[in-house]
């Protein structure tokens, strides 16, 4: 009895104390303006964290974007203001204006950095373009330049674009950065000749992928390609921005060449990432950019300019691209950039092929390429590719058979090459990963017709039912070899179309000659196959029994 009544008192000790402990806290909660925890979910008030998101989204306005407004309205203002004629002038009057305002706005970037670094930082962009126009306003944009000769114009133009650099590389801002490359484009244009375009360009190309893998700033190397052959483009047009007239320019093949090494160059900025890389909107947009700015500008160019060079010009375009699809699959087993890659590498080896020989002959070639294409695509392990190729061979068959006029015995090709591509991706689907028969399939069906039709428009109607005797005898020993099941149904689907023409047609239109021959021959063949159906079914009965 003496243990129980310790232990009540105990307890009742305890309890007095932990009540003393709640009252305590309540008095803590109460003081500090605290919810009690128990209560928290079912009457808690709006709490501090609702509230100030209103007044968040009214700072947000109030503070950041009316500020980004106004300095690019001041700063558009400034730069109309500078773009003034100004007859009755100096020639350095707007100049001089334009350097005492970026000082200006320098100076308060400087009175603001430490108590508005947002507001700050578009100070200080603002500042460096002000620097800019104000050294483009020199000899440019101005009927009275201060600056005769556009050398040293161009010059300057440099120094304020390292200036820019400098300062953005010491901030580590990627807009800054963006800023200055387009300073560095714009001086690349005002050149406005060949060579000292080229070479500010390449330089411009080089920095900007430089500084994205070295900062990983990879939407530079997007604003870079945009940039590049926005640049080159305008080149290439006479350069209207300047006031020139619109016109294609007549140069030499190095500016052609020169898109190829733009695509090389930013085709390696996602390359020289590393192995581990994960195919982001980013890099898949790069690439995107990158073949169809590349080779639609160097199509231009080569197509307007350079039509003789055709042929060879974009057989050269075919290995670049298609190495930079090598490089991405061997390195990061890139799926998609190794698509656009290998699919633009193709397309410009189609263009050759067009260039190269006449219609309908480039059909036949253009067929054969496309069993080259199933070939990469295999080692590419792309079913993209595989699924993409099958619709252009389709596309250029049909084509073929509305434009070429007749179709001659070259025209089997068509029906080979789906055999054959058909037989390949049997042969490596482990490698593609294609859990269907569909696109197998597909080629063996497209076979099937192909050929026998390529057949009764080249031969003699005499000869036709035999020919097609003979691929069904084909497509049986193929069969037999490999020991597939498809091609017996082609062989008897075959068989099956012979016996048709030969009832249908071949009875009245044969002589009697070739008429009898062929009917005792299919007769004959015919029956054979039937034997060994025989044959085949009594050895699978015998091992039943």
């Amino acid at each position: 009895m003496d243990d129980r009544e310790t232990k009540k008192e105990n307890a009742d000790l305890i309890s007095e104390k932990l009540a003393n402990l709640d009252e305590r806290i309540s008095r803590i909660e109460h003081h500090l303006n605290l919810q009690p925890i128990g209560f928290r979910h079912e009457y808690a008030a709006p709490t501090a964290e609702k509230l100030p998101q209103k007044e968040t989204l009214e700072l947000q306005i109030g503070l950041y974007w009316f500020a980004k407004v106004g300095i690019a309205a001041l700063i558009t203002g400034v730069i109309f203001l500078l773009l003034q004629p100004y007859r009755n002038m100096s020639p350095v009057f707007a100049p001089a204006l334009g350097y005492v305002v970026a000082g200006a706005v320098l100076l308060f970037f400087r009175y603001l950095s430490k108590s508005s670094p947002f507001l700050a930082g578009y100070l200080l962009g603002g500042g460096l373009l002000l620097s800019f126009i104000a050294t483009l306003r020199l000899h440019f944009l101005t009927d009275n330049p201060a600056l005769t000769r556009p050398t040293g114009e161009i010059a300057l133009l440099l120094l304020v674009f390292l200036v820019s650099l400098s300062v953005s590389l010491s901030r580590k801002s990627l807009y800054l950065t963006a800023l200055s490359l387009t300073m560095g484009y714009a001086t690349a244009l005002l050149a406005d000749g060949a060579y000292p375009f080229f070479i500010i360009t390449a330089a411009m190309a080089l920095l900007g992928v430089f500084l994205a893998i070295r900062y990983e700033w990879h939407n530079l190397v997007v604003y870079g390609i945009v940039l590049t052959y926005s640049a080159q483009f305008l080149w290439f047009i006479n350069n209207p921005l300047i006031g020139n007239q619109i016109e294609l320019r007549t140069s030499t093949f190095f500016t052609a060449v020169l898109v190829l090494f733009w695509v090389l160059i930013f085709g390696a900025a996602s390359y020289l990432r590393g192995k581990d890389i994960k195919e982001d909107g980013v890099t898949l947009l790069s690439s995107l950019l990158n073949c169809l700015g590349g080779y639609g500008l160097y199509f231009l160019i080569t197509a307007t300019k350079f039509q003789d060079r055709l042929p060879s010009s974009h057989l050269i375009a075919s290995v670049v691209f298609i190495i930079l699809a090598a490089m991405y699959w061997t390195r990061q087993k890139s799926r998609y950039r190794t698509f656009f890659y290998a699919m633009t590498g193709y397309a410009a080896l189609s263009v050759a092929i067009v260039a190269e020989f006449k219609s309908p002959e480039f059909f036949i070639w253009l067929c054969w390429q496309s069993l080259l294409v199933v070939s990469t695509a295999v080692w590419f392990r792309s079913k993209f590719i595989v699924v993409t190729n099958f619709i252009i061979y389709t596309i250029i068959f049909i084509a073929y058979l509305f434009l070429a006029g007749s179709v001659g015995i070259t025209s089997i090709s068509f029906g080979v090459v789906a055999l054959l591509s058909a037989r390949i991706l049997n042969w490596q689907k482990h490698r593609l990963q294609l859990k269907t028969e569909l696109m197998r399939n597909a080629y063996l069906v497209a076979a099937f017709f192909i050929i026998p039709y390529a057949l009764y428009n080249t031969l003699p109607t005499e000869y036709v039912s035999l020919s097609w005797l003979c691929v069904a005898i084909i497509y049986y020993v193929i069969s037999l070899i490999l020991k597939n099941i498809k091609y017996r149904w082609m062989a008897l689907l075959t068989f099956l179309s012979t016996a048709f023409y030969l009832l249908v047609i071949g009875i009245t239109k044969l002589e009697p000659v070739l008429r009898i021959v062929s009917l005792l021959v299919l007769g004959i063949v015919l029956l054979v196959i039937s034997f060994v159906y025989a044959r085949a079914k009594m050895k699978s009965g015998t091992k039943q029994n």
